[in-house]
């Protein structure tokens, strides 16, 4: 018998659950391959740990960005390797395949994200917005009349939708999200310091001082890069303040977009949004602060979602359930 599989398929982490099982895979959306080849090394955690530091005729990279499929062939193999991971794929048996996209991606988009879930050995693929599988994941009541609002800050994009009646009634998606604060660091101690790190650094002190919110002092922390002065590497020690004022440029952004989908919301919806407020899933509702800002910065109430990573793939888990009881409730595309 198929067994049912939901993917979602970010620019920083992959997240695989299944009917029955729950999350079966969180892994970093990190491939290394044989450049000449193109034949899958590694992929995951040991693939992120390759990133920069590859020899000649290895290439680790993320097959993903801003939320859409940068590299076909190199996605739907390694989706395929996890499929035959978890028992998903073998040669009596194909997956049946939900999988998220972005909200308003193209056409083309959406079909890539098809493209690689038949190539990675899927039987069947249909394809769910986003922002409504974060809001199934919390536990929103989707279906019902009053309007909610959820923010979804992945690694590669920022999703804001109020949702209504099963549906999107308001939405903006903005490519600047976990991934662009990282570049916002490496590109402020280059600015500031004269200091040259890498992605992996950036990301390091942004989990270990980003904070959002200039009442919020998280230390500091010395780290290596090259001062590009010198040409030389040198540790230097770096304040929670130099990160959030780094961070500062790219959250404004992500809270005009919020501002922005308010504004674009019909009034009887708005008292609404007010009453329930705003609920932040994904990586980046885990930078402390970020739900004080904006709560402060839009007047509305912010909560962050108890697992905000793992929102979207609960979101299929239940979406999955619901389908058992609706057969309509997914449109599938065989191939």
């Amino acid at each position: 018998m198929a067994k049912m599989v939901g993917v979602d398929l970010g620019t920083a982490n992959t997240l695989i659950c299944m009917k029955g099982a729950g999350i079966v895979v969180r892994s970093p959306s990190v491939v290394a391959i044989n450049k000449d080849s193109r034949e899958i090394i590694t992929q995951g955690n040991e693939a992120k740990r390759m990133l920069g530091k590859t020899p000649t005729g290895i290439l680790a990279f993320r097959p993903m960005k801003d939320g859409v499929i940068s590299d076909a062939e190199v996605t739907a193999g390694m989706l395929r390797n996890y499929f035959v991971h978890i028992g998903a794929l073998s040669t009596f048996s194909r997956p049946i395949v939900v999988a998220c996209v972005p909200y308003g991606v193209t056409s083309v988009e959406k079909q890539a994200v098809e493209d690689a879930m038949f190539e990675a050995g899927a039987r069947k693929v249909d394809l769910i917005e986003e922002p409504l599988a974060a809001a199934l994941g919390v536990g929103l009541n989707v279906r019902g009349p009053q309007g909610m609002m959820i923010v979804d800050i992945g690694g590669g994009t920022t999703e804001v939708a109020v949702i209504s009646m099963g549906g999107i009634v308001a939405s903006n998606s903005l490519r600047v999200a976990g991934d662009e604060l990282d570049e916002a660091i490496v590109a402020s101690l280059r600015k500031t310091r004269g200091l040259l790190i890498g992605p992996a650094t950036a990301e390091l002190l942004k989990l270990r001082l980003g904070s959002a919110h200039r009442e919020i002092d998280r230390g500091s922390l010395t780290v290596s890069g090259m001062n590009l002065q010198r040409r030389m590497g040198e540790m230097v020690e770096i304040s929670s303040q130099e990160v959030r004022e780094a961070l500062s440029e790219s959250l404004d952004q992500i809270i005009f977009v919020i501002q922005q989908t308010l504004e674009q919301t019909p009034p009887e919806l708005s008292s609404d949004l007010y009453d329930f407020g705003i609920v932040l899933t994904g990586g980046g509702a885990l930078l402390p602060g970020l739900a004080r800002l904006i709560s402060e910065r839009t007047g509305v109430r912010v909560q962050i979602a108890k697992r905000p990573m793992e929102s979207v793939c609960a979101g299929l888990l239940r979406a999955m359930s619901v389908a058992e009881e609706d057969g309509d409730f997914f449109r599938y595309r065989e191939r």
